[in-house]
């Protein structure tokens, strides 16, 4: 947004936006209009090769820590051929600080990024504790580790980390399970295709294959140990017990332990919810807990995946994104890791059958303290109806507003997301500063859309940066938000979505409740800290220590 406030470039109070009426779309696409020119482009030739419709996603990362999101964003290139062109991914720079104008400028040369992989996704995370965020990249081969160094510059240290994964991996995350206080990563890989055992499979028509006409990969869980090396833990935690066509994770603390746990969306196989057994192994209770199969007992197309309490009880609940012919569905949490699907009786699950939905996010769209949902479509085998189209997958996307005891509204009409694409990834973020959420989404064989939330910040709303002692984002601490006897909760996380990382910071909407805001935090190592009176309509950075260690302004539930 051009021209913006000093509250929102320099974090300091400010009082909400002008009221704008509820006919305002939510959304603006202003991609071209602010400089991220970017296309993907998947190398079709007409072989269908798998990977070629299931890419791509990306990050919004601060890399160079001047207090906006850039943007990286993945390429594919023609698979089974000599490609000496290759684009490669793109990392561009928000020029919002210290301009003052929100713009980006392709700054992936001079930050030394060669990304020339067929790229599927990114996960983020500081690695080393020295405050700069590092990328982590999932390709269809040889994975990718980039390391921030802290002078606007990238260097590959995938082979001295021990951190590649030469499968075919999609989705993954950076997370401290044993709580040692360094970043561990879990890398969710897909099937076992190669372009020598590519096989021809047809729906009427050649087209792309069904997942299962190939062998899942197993996923990947690797121990940082402090370093700069990781240690692959996959057998010894337990993990290598069960898996599927792992496209989809999300990470939360589901049985409220203080111990973070996983879920894995898994493509036409059962899901994974892998629980922390606090001694430095995992065990899956998906099935017992109800959230591996939907409520028919099938397992589901799981694309893309979400993990948020959006009922605001204090548990994390799941919404996860399947085929066209399925409903998306939502696992709710009855507090203790249980949970149950409750797609049909939400009004979720109708409008959800026509699409193939991919990257998702627990959303507040509007900032009135409920947990909205954004779902971005495009089909993995041609559509009927768009015979004779040149790439005849596309979908429009959806959005869906939490109308409070469980009931979802579709809003889509009035959301300003017009395109119909083939979506994939999905970047959600405050990517003005203005106090609302933002998205990105990233097209298969398409240009990338910049989603301005033209809405949100006419309610009130609160900003915060949950920092480690050392300066890195808290991944995994639990935030409440409270405003009397009304809270709200929120994870620190960076994962979401499909194959993608959004913005690590925590924007919570207040509705219209302009009052102080108190704060607590459970820490990734189960301390706590309280902050009394933060005024809303700002953003805030609230470090480790800096707190009380006793709430002294309201009751603690």
């Amino acid at each position: 947004m051009i021209g913006l406030s000093l509250c929102a470039l320099f974090f300091i109070g400010c009082s909400p936006s002008n009221k704008q009426g509820d006919q305002t779309p939510v959304f603006r696409e202003a991609a071209a209009e602010y400089g991220l020119n970017f296309v993907h482009e998947n190398g079709r030739r007409g072989n269908y090769y798998m990977p070629e419709i299931m890419g791509a996603g990306g990050a919004l990362l601060d890399y160079d820590q001047d207090g906006d999101l850039d943007v990286f964003l993945c390429q594919g290139f023609t698979l089974g051929m000599d490609s000496p062109h290759k684009k490669g991914g793109r990392l561009f720079r928000n020029t919002l600080i210290p301009s003052g104008q929100l713009g980006f400028e392709d700054v992936t040369q001079t930050a030394g990024i060669q990304a020339f992989g067929y790229g599927m996704g990114a996960a983020v995370g500081d690695l080393d504790n020295n405050g700069f965020p590092d990328l982590y990249l999932t390709n269809f081969g040889s994975n990718q580790l980039l390391m921030n160094m802290g002078n606007g510059r990238f260097e590959d240290r995938t082979q001295p980390s021990r951190a590649d994964d030469d499968r075919w991996s999609v989705s993954a995350t950076f997370l401290d399970y044993d709580r040692d206080g360094n970043l561990d990563l879990f890398i969710g890989n897909y099937v076992n295709f190669t372009v020598e055992n590519h096989k021809d499979c047809y729906h009427g028509q050649k087209d792309y294959c069904h997942p299962l006409s190939y062998q899942p990969h197993p996923d990947r869980l690797l121990r940082n140990l402090g370093d700069g090396t990781f240690q692959d833990v996959t057998a010894a935690s337990g993990m290598i017990k069960a898996y599927g066509n792992g496209l989809g994770v999300a990470t939360a603390d589901f049985n409220r332990d203080g111990w973070i746990d996983l879920y894995v969306a898994n493509d036409g196989t059962p899901n994974q919810c892998w629980i922390n057994t606090r001694d430095g192994g995992f065990q899956d209770t998906a099935l017992i807990a109800g959230c591996a199969l939907n409520h028919s007992g099938f397992a589901e197309a799981g694309m893309g995946v979400d993990a948020a309490d959006f009922d605001n009880d204090g548990d994390e609940d799941l919404f996860v994104t399947h085929l066209t012919g399925q409903t998306n569905t939502i696992y709710v949490n009855n507090g203790s890791g249980i949970f149950e699907d409750q797609t049909i009786q939400s009004g979720l699950g109708a409008p959800s059958t026509s699409f193939t939905g991919f990257g998702t996010a627990w959303l507040d769209f509007d900032n009135d303290g409920l947990k909205d949902i954004l779902s971005v479509n495009g089909s993995v085998t041609a559509i009927g109806s768009l015979a004779g189209d040149p790439f005849p997958y596309h979908q429009t996307n959806q959005l869906f507003k939490n109308l409070g005891q469980a009931q979802f509204e579709d809003v889509t009409a009035n959301s300003g997301m017009t395109h119909s694409e083939v979506s994939r990834g999905a970047l959600f973020g405050d990517i003005d500063n203005d106090g609302d959420i933002d998205a990105i989404i990233s097209n298969n064989n398409g240009p990338v859309r910049l989603l301005l939330n033209g809405r949100g910040n006419a309610n009130h709303w609160i900003g915060l940066s949950i920092l480690e002692s050392h300066g890195r984002h808290a991944l995994g601490a639990l935030v409440r938000i409270s405003q009397g006897k009304k809270h709200v909760f929120h994870r620190v996380t960076r994962n979401a979505s499909y194959a993608s990382a959004g913005d690590p910071r925590i924007l919570s909407g207040l509705g219209s409740d302009p009052g102080p805001c108190n704060i607590k935090v459970i820490w990734p190592d189960g301390s706590l800290e309280y902050w009394s009176n933060i005024e809303a309509n700002q953003w805030r950075q609230l470090q480790k220590g800096s707190g009380k260690p006793d709430p002294s302004s309201s009751e603690d539930p």
